[in-house]
């Protein structure tokens, strides 16, 4: 295989496993709570890190690390607690349309929270998002607010946040697995209390093992390992990747992957009105990655030509 394809193929590997894992929460959610799944959605991936970590010396995180961590971990728990209530009532395409709205987030979070800049073109993607989300809404011409809707774009809010804290925390001297770890780790702990108060019934049961059949627990372990794969894949496309943009477009064949597991396991129907909706939420979100990534490139451009124009 080519060095320059390898970036491709790891990014095309994680975005598979992330659709996967799409598919199992959407077949898990049905039989277990939001609560107990959430919880098990991060303790199962953390014991499985801690497995593969404990030939090596765990690193502890530090003063300045330990502040991202738990802030990712604060986040990345209500993302999935929101988007695994919102798989209850939406369908598989549904859910993952408004999870992945994550980007379009990313501005407000940075301009409430670390000073940032808001530009013209993501003002512009939040209101084509949002009149995707009207229109995926409509039922027979009226428009509803649907509280899993809300839940939906709840989880692409704290998913931004999630992500944002990811960045700081990559920039200290821990590995992504020990990152991951922690943060799992503490995702976990931030959910439990909600778990004791909500299923304390099936707790007291034999330890939920009248209610958690083998095959749940079977697809809670692989889907487990495929979080796993897709923070490593993801990982090691990015290390071989000669620029973030040539990796961007190929973040959103997770909804590619993601139609066509709704088409292969499930009779969900919908009207033309909500595939416009999502088509319309797809395109805000491409197009503000794909502008941030243009942008970018643009001003590198400018700045060495400028510095092309001194030195001669």
């Amino acid at each position: 295989m080519k060095v320059e394809n390898k970036p491709v193929v790891f990014m095309l590997m994680s975005t598979l496993s992330l659709s996967v894992t799409g598919l199992l929460a959407k077949q898990l959610s049905d039989d277990l709570s939001v609560t107990m799944f959430s919880f098990l959605r991060f303790f199962t991936p953390a014991l499985i890190l801690l497995v593969m970590l404990r030939f090596n010396n765990l690193t502890l995180p530090t003063a300045s690390t330990l502040k991202p961590i738990l802030l990712r971990a604060f986040c990345i728990g209500l993302c999935q607690l929101c988007f695994i209530a919102s798989l209850q009532t939406l369908t598989l395409v549904e859910g993952v349309v408004l999870f992945a709205t994550g980007p379009l987030f990313m501005p407000i979070v940075e301009k409430l929270f670390m000073r940032g800049q808001i530009r013209m073109s993501t003002i512009m993607a939040l209101v084509i998002a949002f009149t995707g989300v009207i229109l995926l809404a409509g039922a027979d011409g009226e428009f509803t607010w649907r509280v899993d809707l809300l839940l939906g774009l709840a989880g692409g809010l704290f998913n931004s946040g999630s992500q944002l804290t990811l960045y700081k925390a990559s920039k200290s001297g821990m590995s992504p697995l020990e990152i991951n770890f922690w943060t799992f780790g503490c995702a976990a702990l931030l959910i439990l209390p909600l778990v004791l108060f909500n299923d304390a019934n099936v707790l007291l049961h034999s330890l939920s093992l009248q209610a958690f059949e083998v095959p749940n627990t079977v697809l809670v372990f692989l889907m487990s390992l495929l979080i796993i794969n897709t923070q490593v894949f993801r990982s090691k496309a990015y290390q071989l990747a000669s620029s973030g943009s040539q990796l961007a477009p190929l973040i959103f064949t997770n909804l590619l992957f993601t139609a066509v597991w709704q088409w292969a396991f499930f009779d969900d129907q919908m009207s033309h009105s909500q595939i416009m909706g999502i088509s319309l939420i797809v395109l805000a979100t491409v197009l503000n990655t794909c502008w941030v990534k243009f942008s970018t490139t643009l001003a590198v451009q400018k700045e060495s030509g400028r510095l092309s124009k001194r030195v001669h």
